[in-house]
């Protein structure tokens, strides 16, 4: 069983806390892009058949540098919510609205998945263009190498007429 999938049987009422641990892909993401573990440290609250999840997930994505295009790793911390009830305990009409609407997710009195959302939230919490460092140069527009590195072969006035638009008399 999934570490995300938690067992209801087992949590008393009350307040428990929660770590679990998992791989990419239990939580059907690309290995190659989260090659570390995913770890939830979860606070759940348990009020007869209302479960209540809040806490953070932790990872650290393999991202390229949209700069450099360099990999590298991007710790992560992101925050996690998740409000359940048992399925049944509502009307049809209103647990249906509830589930499109992502607001609560139905358990059936044994497990409840929070795979899925777990998921959404790290990759909702992923930078769409991320940078390796907050002052990464990038790369040369002219030749190509990564002006991190320092100086090299294209010659100045090159990236000067880029920068001021025109040709150099």
């Amino acid at each position: 069983m999934s570490a995300f999938i938690l067992d209801l049987t087992t949590l008393r009422n009350g307040l428990s806390q929660v770590a679990v641990e998992t791989g990419a892909q239990d939580l059907d993401l690309p290995v190659a892009e989260w090659p570390g573990a995913i770890r939830g440290t979860f606070d759940v609250e348990k009020s007869g058949d209302r479960v209540s999840v809040r806490g953070f997930l932790e990872a650290r994505p393999r991202l390229e540098c949209v700069r450099c295009l360099k990999s590298f790793d991007h710790p992560m911390r992101v925050v996690f919510q998740v409000f359940a009830d048992r399925a049944g305990s509502g009307s049809r009409r209103d647990e249906e609205a509830l589930d499109r609407d992502a607001y609560m997710l139905f358990h059936d009195g044994r497990r409840l998945d929070l795979r899925e959302e777990a998921r959404e939230s790290l990759l909702t919490e992923t930078p769409m263009a991320p940078h390796c460092r907050d002052d990464c140069a990038g790369l040369c527009p002219r030749c190509g190498a990564d002006l991190n590195a320092g100086p090299h072969a294209c010659p100045r006035d090159i990236h000067e007429e880029k920068i001021h638009g025109g040709t150099q008399t």
